[in-house]
């Protein structure tokens, strides 16, 4: 999975894609290179990030993302929204990727079920430096972020998303600190158990300032590694070309995974 920013704002890359054509450019490069399919994001949830609303929102990523599903190419969104989802998947987006996993907008589980979108729910308490920001999980930080998700996952089913368009994402970064992350990467099998496909979002991260790695982008690199043995269904990265060579040489690449209209 591709990351495309659409911020002024983002923690990496904040600004560099926000101009539509150098942003087209940038999601055909990662597409050459190997990226299945392009995360677009037009709002930043970076530490103390400023909040925009569905209009703002759809303003900064209508264009490309309409340009790119048009194109032929699978899409995810990144939103908190409610409406920028429903846009989104009238558009013909395939993945609607909620970082709160349906927490921050009480319309968002019902509006993913009355779609045809694969729905990415993200573990979540809080964005990061919300004041009601909590890392206290316990002694089993695994078993706690476990037992949150399937909570979130069954609010979604009971509002009539399908078991089968959900994706499981366990929130790196967000309420977590760096020796939380850690563990939960040491541990994926423990998330994978749970049946549904997972994504991991470790890309550039400030937890990855514990790896032996200097560089980050080599760092998220050995996360993906990692996580590849324990069969997860995709990693959320800015290096794609990276991430491409070493799933190849892994033998990992990807030979299914969460229909969208018919299609694996």
């Amino acid at each position: 999975m591709g990351i495309l920013n659409l911020t002024p704002d983002s923690f990496s890359d904040g600004g560099r894609w926000a101009e539509h054509s150098r942003a087209l450019d940038h999601a055909y490069e990662m597409l050459e290179a190997g990226a299945d399919l392009i995360d677009i994001g037009g709002e930043s949830t970076r530490p103390h990030s400023t909040r925009i609303t569905p209009g703002e929102e759809w303003d900064r990523i209508r264009e490309v993302v309409t340009h790119l599903v048009n194109a032929g190419v699978v899409v995810s969104v990144d939103t908190l929204h409610a409406e920028t989802a429903r846009r989104c998947a009238q558009a013909g987006v395939a993945i609607i990727n909620d970082v709160s996993g349906g927490m921050w907008d009480s319309d968002m589980n019902t509006m993913v079920a009355h779609s045809e979108c694969a729905y990415v729910i993200q573990r979540f308490h809080a964005l990061p430096g919300d004041p009601n920001e909590t890392f206290d999980h316990g002694h089993d930080v695994v078993a706690t972020v476990l037992s949150r998700v399937l909570q979130q996952i069954e609010a979604a089913c009971e509002a009539g998303v399908p078991q089968d368009r959900i994706i499981v994402d366990p929130g790196l970064g967000f309420s977590l600190t760096n020796e939380q992350c850690w563990e939960i990467v040491h541990q994926t099998d423990r998330l994978c158990a749970l049946g549904y496909p997972v994504l991991i979002g470790a890309s550039r991260k400030r937890f990855l300032s514990l790896s032996p790695i200097a560089d980050r982008d080599e760092a998220t690199v050995d996360i993906t590694a990692r996580v590849a043995k324990h069969g997860v269904w995709g990693v959320r990265v800015h290096d794609v070309p990276a991430h491409v060579a070493c799933v190849r040489s892994m033998g990992q690449e990807k030979t299914g995974g969460v229909c969208h209209d018919g299609q694996a």
